[in-house]
């Protein structure tokens, strides 16, 4: 039987659950989910987070605001970022590995062929590939996008079946309703143009993305005739929630 290939991204926000340190406790959640599902479905993770994982252990000058200095963090953090999935994943069965990609590299044809026939060999052989953009020479991710774009060219790329974006709202809420008690969730949408009138230019708090950025990174997979949800990562059990149809999230066709 032909498995279900997914793309998950998860965002900065995703994996510190809103605070100022990656949870071990989030990284294990989607873990479990992973595990649960790993007979009909695998897995490639775009993962955000390095930043963040730096720094849980340095301050560099000018509080990390510069963006050179950005760079040194994700430098710093991801190995550490790395190391958490590696052991919470490698409790539960699932094997991972690191893969560093920029935007250049789905420029060139070589590249974007190398990159296929890597990740295609490391999932047929029960890996889970952890992407991250290679911060150290690119910096489109670190300014803005929080690595929703890197998902959906990655997404486009590999023809995954199913793209799922991680946020921390039940997905993209209907504009008369952001100033409600109770937001509405948008369920389903198949005109991307429509949508993007009720997304505004919001980022998120710890992340450099924002609704915006997912709704562009949608636009990238529909084109590429792949799915995508949005929904919300900080609640346990989204993924299989989701794909129950037991939670609120977007569907965009």
């Amino acid at each position: 039987m032909k498995k279900i290939r997914v793309l998950l991204k998860v965002g900065t926000n995703t994996l510190t659950k809103e605070t100022n340190h990656i949870s071990r406790g989030k990284i294990e959640d989607i873990g479990r989910q992973i595990a649960t599902l790993k007979d009909s479905h695998e897995f490639i993770i775009v993962s955000s987070g390095a930043i963040a994982a730096a720094r849980q252990f340095v301050k560099l000058e000018h509080n990390g605001e510069e963006i050179n200095v950005k760079q040194a963090l994700a430098s710093i953090g991801q190995p550490h970022l790395m190391r958490i999935f590696q052991e919470n994943f490698r409790e539960l069965g699932l094997f991972t590995s690191q893969c560093l990609l920029s935007y250049s590299d789905f420029e060139n044809p070589k590249s974007k062929s190398n990159i296929k026939n890597t990740i295609d060999v490391l999932v047929a052989n029960n890996f889970i590939p952890i992407i991250n953009e290679n911060d150290t020479v690119a910096t489109d991710e670190i300014q803005f996008g929080d690595n929703d774009k890197l998902a959906a060219l990655t997404a486009a790329l590999l023809q995954v079946d199913l793209l799922l974006i991680a946020t921390n709202t039940d997905g993209v809420y209907t504009k008369q309703s952001l100033s409600e008690t109770v937001q509405e969730t948008i369920k389903e949408v198949h005109n991307l143009e429509e949508l993007i009138k009720e997304v505004g230019n919001t980022k998120s708090s710890h992340g450099t993305g924002g609704m915006q950025s997912k709704i562009e990174a949608a636009t990238i997979a529909k084109n590429a005739n792949i799915e995508t949800w949005i929904i919300n990562g900080l609640k346990d059990n989204f993924i299989t929630d989701a794909m129950n149809n037991t939670s609120n999230y977007t569907k965009i066709k």
